[in-house]
């Protein structure tokens, strides 16, 4: 398909989703990046765990406090 035979709508809708695209690279210098398979794994793994750190402690470890 050529740009010309899109709609004004269709344009300005390519046109927004290239500038968003665009935006989010700039803003996020990770963006487009994949995680690696045992990071999602480990990832998966902890949201699923019904354990949970309490933020007072999780600063603490870190000598936030």
């Amino acid at each position: 398909m050529k740009v010309s035979d899109l709609t004004e709508n269709e344009l300005r809708t390519l046109i927004g989703d290239v500038i968003d695209e665009k935006l989010r690279e700039f803003s996020d210098p990770d963006y487009g990046l994949q995680l690696r398979d045992d990071f999602v794994y480990d990832l998966e793994t902890s949201l699923s765990s019904k354990e949970r750190i309490p933020f007072e402690k999780v600063k603490k470890t870190l000598g936030l406090i």
